[in-house]
């Protein structure tokens, strides 16, 4: 079919390949029918020239293309498997057939699982397929027995094992229950041979003779290390050759699934029957006794394999301080020692007597690394092995974190790599972090850079990680940094690129000079110590800078970098963390504290599209939740409340949380919650948002329409009515207040601006309020409960006045009310 046709692979790497894939998706069955039809002729003819591989190209790429399996025809399927496990098919054709039949909708696997294939080859490409469709857990086992028994068995000279490692590897990690302890044992052993006991010669290799000579067999040479020189031990990964042997290749194998292998399997400590009996110091000695004077021969498989991967690792790590001759040596080596002494962590978890085998190797490795910052990624896993095992061979790890701590977040923050790292690092030792590193918790501002510098894509690990370092003396200056995390993105973004300019221009400015720019603000002295703080390395330098505004304005022109948006896209989520985790610790004096943050950074926030209407939104949500908590911060607050309440542009600038401010102090602010509350300090709140209110529903001529939503004159009305209903003598003011409502819905600035059920929502709630008023009692026990309200009881208790108070109230709300009209 055309459409088909169209699907070429040689296409697919031409600008239209989103057009190929989303041609691929809407071929309609019919189509696809046909073209398979046309595979299974040429399969049937055994035609296996171009054709026929290009047409299983194009129907690998239609099958994958969408992300539901497709259906083949039986014909076609059936074909597939006996190609799949025909000796005779190339490898080109086997692993196409292999691709398709993992795409495919699930199909009985027994044609698959004929003792009859045993060519290593066959075997992991038809086990790829069992491994993408098996449901049942026999057939796992089954493939098992296949595979081991491959490995058992001596492949022909042109077959290699190798290929059957991968597919173990993968049934590790989908099923690692399907080995039984026999299966254990024979993989032990046999990754015992790979690991210890390969080649040191060089593989045969061809090369030519000449024009008029055939090729001619190269001898093989000694194997040589990255420096050159002829190697002098067994074989690693680290060794160099021209070309490798087949046990060479295994060894390779061997040592990239052998970390998978411990932590799966090596999980019993020693075999020995009596070990649990003796102390642990008589354990460690016998153990090291054992290790230099007993042939390893005779320890259990998983004894031995543990003491031949420490072997192995220990000689990485010493093949690792050879010189390279080749840069991709160099990075080799590196990866190398990062898998080695995370295989020496897991064993000297299992056995503790290596530890004390393997720490003066690691120790020394740490000398030689730790002031090279190319090897940062290679610390991690020393750090990793220090926290692990610094209690058993009584040493500090903590110069060893702290260094980690406060090295690599300051100078290596936009390598994205360490980045996620570390962050998993911490994350996977965030208890022994808390519980036994003393400056973690004071750490916090050097791990914010990961998190400001690679944001979308950290914010996870960080969800996780902020809790723990949240501690009743750190929690205000990180609800800080947390609003100035964008700022902190700009100041890293500034300081790079300060770093890689010119020598002139990172020298201080004149104190006199003008900024005209944040590149030059980080040279100016007067702003450099807002720079300085910004960029700290631990927290208890102050919990914010006086000039925050200032910082504001000259970072102005970072405010639609994108890296700084993505971050101030990740601070909500972060601030909603921190105030649940606070909730469930803070005293009354931390939650004042945290209240006086924010009315007082509501306004002072970096000026990013969208940054302060979400912050706000946060605010105002759990500014609720904070008064919940600790009612009585209304009075121990009230000078900076009314200061706040008080001023008017905070409605225009803030206007959701100034409308959470005043709810919260109308329902709090009340003796019910704080015996301290006195009559002149309800006045007080009452004459404060009366003189609000009177002044953003002035009607005048020349006004203009509000710019504020009608839920704020509705809070400020019903507030009124709450405090008034407290303190009596109140009520005729703000009943004379409310009665003259409707002059101000009807008239001409606000009927432009507000819809008709906005104005209907303003008279409708002056409407109740002044009814409720009517009858102070009913007011006072309908706009004040009192706080033990919060779990009432009414629904069982009889003798309650709740039924009264309801009728009551019902009477009230249905008479004539004549005040508002006319």
């Amino acid at each position: 079919p055309a459409r088909v046709a169209a699907v070429k692979p040689s296409s697919m790497y031409a600008s239209g390949s989103e057009s190929l894939i989303k041609q691929a998706r809407e071929i309609q069955e019919e189509e696809l029918h046909k073209f398979c039809v046309r595979i299974s002729k040429l399969l049937v003819n055994q035609d296996y020239g171009n054709e026929t591989v290009d047409s299983l190209q194009r129907l690998y790429l239609i099958f994958s293309a969408t992300k539901y399996g497709r259906i083949l025809p039986p014909d076609l399927l059936k074909k597939l498997q006996s190609l799949l496990c025909s000796p005779h098919s190339s490898e080109q054709l086997q692993a196409l057939a292999s691709a398709i039949l993992r795409e495919t909708l699930y199909f009985g696997l027994h044609s698959l699982c004929s003792e009859e294939v045993q060519d290593s080859r066959t075997v992991s490409y038809v086990s790829a397929v069992i491994l993408a469709q098996v449901r049942v857990k026999d057939e796992v086992s089954a493939l098992v027995h296949r595979l081991l028994k491959c490995l058992e068995s001596r492949q022909p000279e042109a077959q290699s094992t190798r290929h059957l490692l991968p597919v173990l590897s993968k049934i590790i990690s989908l099923s690692p229950e399907s080995l039984t302890e026999d299966h254990i044992n024979l993989v032990s052993r046999k990754l015992v041979d790979w690991l210890r006991y390969a080649s040191i010669q060089q593989g045969v290799s061809m090369s030519s003779g000449g024009f008029f000579t055939g090729p001619r067999t190269r001898q093989p040479g000694p194997i040589t290390e990255v420096d050159g020189t002829v190697a002098a031990d067994f074989f690693t990964v680290l060794c160099v050759g021209h070309s490798y042997t087949d046990d060479q290749w295994m060894n390779l194998y061997a040592f990239s699934m052998i970390r998978k292998w411990l932590l799966c399997y090596d999980t019993e400590g020693s075999g020995n029957a009596d070990s649990d009996d003796r102390s642990e110091v008589d354990g460690s000695v016998m153990s090291m006794v054992s290790a230099t004077s007993t042939s390893s021969r005779l320890l259990p498989p998983k004894e031995r394999l543990r003491e031949k991967a420490f072997e192995y690792c220990h000689r990485l790590i010493e093949q690792s301080d050879r010189k390279a001759q080749k840069k991709s040596d160099i990075v080799l080596q590196k990866a190398c020692l990062i898998e080695a002494v995370t295989i020496m962590d897991i064993i000297c978890r299992e056995d503790p007597s290596f530890v004390y085998r393997a720490f003066p190797c690691v120790k020394a490795l740490y000398g030689r690394l730790s002031e090279d910052l190319t090897y940062s990624r290679a610390l991690l896993p020393i750090a990793q092995f220090y926290l692990n095992h610094s209690e058993t061979a009584a040493v500090d790890s903590e110069a060893v974190i702290r260094q980690l701590f406060s090295r690599f977040p300051s100078k290596l923050f936009n390598e994205p790599m360490l980045a996620f790292e570390f962050t998993q690092f911490c994350r996977a030792n965030v208890l022994v972090l808390s519980e036994r590193v003393s400056f973690y918790q004071q750490s916090f501002p050097n791990l914010f850079k990961f998190l400001a510098w690679n944001s979308p894509a950290l914010i996870s690990e960080y969800v996780e990680l902020l809790p723990p370092l949240l501690i009743p003396e750190t929690a205000i200056e990180i609800l800080h940094s947390l609003l100035d995390l964008p700022c902190l993105t700009a100041a890293l973004d500034i300081q790079l690129r300060s770093a890689s300019s010119q020598p002139s221009e990172r020298l201080l400015l004149d104190q006199s000079a003008t900024v005209s720019s944040s590149m030059e603000a980080f040279r100016h002295p007067w702003y450099r110590g807002m720079f300085m703080y910004i960029l700290r390395p631990e927290a208890g330098t102050g919990d914010t800078i006086d000039r925050l505004n200032a910082l504001h304005e000259v970072l102005a022109d970072m405010a639609e970098n994108p890296r700084v948006v993505q971050c101030a896209q990740t601070v909500p989520v972060l601030l909603h963390i921190f105030f649940n985790i606070v909730a469930q610790f803070a005293n009354q004096k931390l939650i004042n504290q945290i209240v006086l943050v924010l009315m007082e950074r509501s306004s002072l926030l970096f000026n990013i599209k969208n940054y302060k209407t979400e912050v706000q939104r946060i605010f105002s949500s759990h500014i609720l939740v904070l008064c919940k908590l600790q009612p009585s911060l209304i009075v121990e607050q009230a000078r900076e409340l009314l200061e706040f309440t008080g001023t008017t542009g905070n409605i225009y600038s803030k206007e959701n949380f100034y409308i959470h401010v005043v709810w919260a102090i109308g329902e709090y602010l009340s003796v019910s919650y704080d015996k301290r509350c006195t009559v002149e300090q309800i006045t007080s709140f009452f004459e404060t948002l009366e003189a609000v209110l009177f002044e953003i529903t002035q009607v005048r001529q020349s006004a203009s329409p509000p710019s504020y939503s009608p839920r704020v004159i509705t809070v400020l009305m019903t507030t009124l009515a709450k405090l008034a209903s407290r303190s009596q003598d109140l009520i005729p003011r703000v009943s004379l207040f409310l009665s003259k409502m409707r002059t101000f819905a009807c008239s001409s600035p606000v009927s432009s601006c507000y819809s008709e059920e906005d104005i209907e929502e303003i008279l409708t709630r002056a409407n109740e309020l002044i009814n409720l008023l009517k009858l102070p009692s009913v007011a006072q026990f309908v706009l004040a409960p009192c706080a033990q309200g919060t779990s009432p009881r009414w629904h069982r208790d009889t003798n309650t006045c709740l039924p009264l108070a309801m009728r009551a109230l019902s009477d009230v709300l249905q008479k004539e009310t004549g005040f508002l009209s006319g």
